[in-house]
């Protein structure tokens, strides 16, 4: 069964760093595409970044576009976020999924619906 856990967040300043990770037990990640996702309350589910299952195609949200920053170490079967000049409005609950519907190794798309087996998810909050 796969099963993730994502650790990392906690406060941070305007302008700070954070390096989120997301630990797969259960079954070995390296033949699925990884995504991260974050969630306020009141508003939908958002695609942040996503990394193919060979690790050579990421893809960014707009809004961290050059400041964040997807990696993957399937040795230590573990993708990773790190996050720089964080801002107010990245604070959100942080989760990752596995793409558990294409079959592309190539390539990864943030589109919720297509992923699954998510995590509990970790707090970030951006605030002085």
């Amino acid at each position: 069964q796969l099963q993730f856990v994502e650790s990392g967040g906690g406060l941070v300043q305007p302008g700070g760093s954070l390096r989120l990770s997301c630990a797969a037990s259960g079954f070995t990640l390296d033949t699925y595409a990884i995504g991260w996702f974050r969630q306020v309350p009141g508003k939908e589910r958002e695609g942040v970044s996503c990394i193919s299952a060979s690790g050579t195609y990421t893809n960014y949200a707009d809004s961290v576009q050059g400041r964040f920053t997807i990696s993957r170490d399937n040795s230590q079967n573990t993708v990773y976020l790190q996050m720089n000049s964080l801002k107010p409005e990245d604070t959100a609950v942080y989760f990752c999924a596995a793409d558990v519907i294409t079959t592309v190794q190539e390539m990864c798309v943030r589109a919720p619906s297509i992923y699954g087996s998510w995590g509990q998810g970790t707090q970030v909050t951006v605030s002085s």
